[in-house]
């Protein structure tokens, strides 16, 4: 398999990640607006990473962007194909984008877990913990959606961690949010 970074959608890895997205995130309101992810790329927030195979399917894929003014990367969506589950694609997915956003001098990687304690949102937790983060102590209420969420956080150097406060990594990322749906209406 093959790791791809890319800033634009392009004619092959687009729509198979686009399917897997589908596919993981079936209900439209648990995910962006496919609109809404390819706008963020025209508009140079978005990255798409992907584990391609060598056919030029994809097998899993992460949704992403840089958040600058907190210098790093923030995993928005992540998935592995369902019949490709449990092969530790997952894992490897995320040593990919590890490497690629400290090529980028980043300092870290972030991301939004749920917070409430079902079984599977425990078992994301874990998968998350395995690859290194760590999990914030604030508890964040969005507006829009119903469930509660807690950042995640990976330092790449331990001499200048991430910030452990999760009201302040919430609000780099609600920016994000903010910025990905900026004038999005359920019309186009």
């Amino acid at each position: 398999m093959r790791f791809l970074a890319l800033d634009h959608p392009d004619r092959a890895a687009w729509p198979a990640a686009l399917e897997i997205y589908h596919e993981a995130f079936p209900d439209p309101k648990g995910r962006k607006p496919d609109r809404v992810i390819e706008r963020m790329f025209g508009e140079g927030q978005g990255l798409l990473f992907a584990l391609a195979e060598e056919s030029g399917g994809v097998s899993a894929f992460a949704f992403a962007g840089v958040l600058p003014e907190a210098n790093v990367l923030l995993i928005d969506y992540i998935a592995v194909r369902a019949s490709e589950r449990r092969r530790g694609l997952g894992g490897k997915l995320m040593e990919e984008i590890e490497e690629e956003a400290r090529r980028r001098k980043l300092d870290g990687l972030l991301i939004e877990v749920e917070a409430e304690e079902t079984p599977d949102n425990l078992a994301r937790i874990r998968f998350w913990l395995s690859c290194g983060f760590e999990l914030t102590e604030y508890v964040h209420a969005y507006t829009w959606v119903p469930e509660p969420y807690r950042a995640m956080i990976l330092s790449f150097d331990p001499a200048k961690p991430l910030p452990a406060d999760g009201k302040k990594l919430f609000k780099h990322i609600s920016k994000f949010h903010s910025r990905a749906y900026r004038g999005y209406t359920d019309k186009g």
